[in-house]
Formats: structure tokens, C-alpha cells, sequence
């Protein structure tokens, strides 16, 4: 992970080291960190895709008011990776177009 680990002015305290996937593949990142964050360390710059000129989105404002970190996480689309707080296990995948809830027969997000 590349994260700044001293700063002349700022002080860093994390929460604990915990794992997640993105796209399948396991990542390490902080407890209640900002997914976007995690992300970032872990190398990864492509959150979403846009739905008609499928252009790649990426970290932007990192105060949760764009929609360039949208991401699916844990099967649910739209989540604002840069203010939702990274947990153990998460599954994270890449946002592609305008992000579909799947539905169990009855007509209930999973």
C-alpha cells in the first residue's frame, strides 16, 4: 500500500488492517478508512465508468457531493466510496453505466 506515513504537521492513526476485494482480487486496506482511500493505496485510479461515453471516473472531491467514486460494494450500486467507511470483507467492484440493484424473484434487492 502507498500511503504517506509521516508528515511534518499531520498525525496518522489508523484503525486495524483488514481485508476486502476488488474485482476478485484480495486487498488490505484500514477499518474506517474511506474505501476510495484504500483503493488509492492499493493502486487502483478507475472507479466507475460513465454510462453513455463510458469515460473512467475516478477519485475527484472526496466530500461525497459528485458522482466520480460511485462504486458497487457488496452487490449494492451508487455507494460513494470516498465517505463510506471501509469494513472487513467488503466486496468492491467497478461501477460500469448507471448501476442495476439485482432482485431476488419476488422483486427484493438480495
Amino acid at each position: 500500500m502507498e500511503l504517506i506515513r509521516e508528515h511534518p504537521v499531520l498525525e496518522f492513526r489508523h484503525g486495524r488492517l483488514v481485508k476486502f476485494t476488488f474485482e476478485g482480487r484480495e486487498m488490505e486496506g484500514f477499518e474506517g478508512e474511506p474505501i476510495a482511500m484504500a483503493l488509492h493505496a492499493n493502486g487502483i485510479r478507475v472507479y466507475r465508468e460513465t454510462p453513455e461515453m463510458k469515460r473512467p471516473r475516478g477519485f475527484f472531491c472526496a466530500i461525497g457531493k459528485c458522482s466520480s467514486c460511485f462504486m458497487v460494494v457488496d452487490g449494492v450500486p451508487n455507494v460513494r466510496t470516498c465517505i463510506t467507511p471501509l469494513k472487513e470483507g467488503m466486496r468492491i467492484e467497478v461501477q460500469r453505466g448507471k448501476g442495476k440493484i439485482k432482485l431476488n424473484h419476488e422483486g427484493d434487492p438480495k
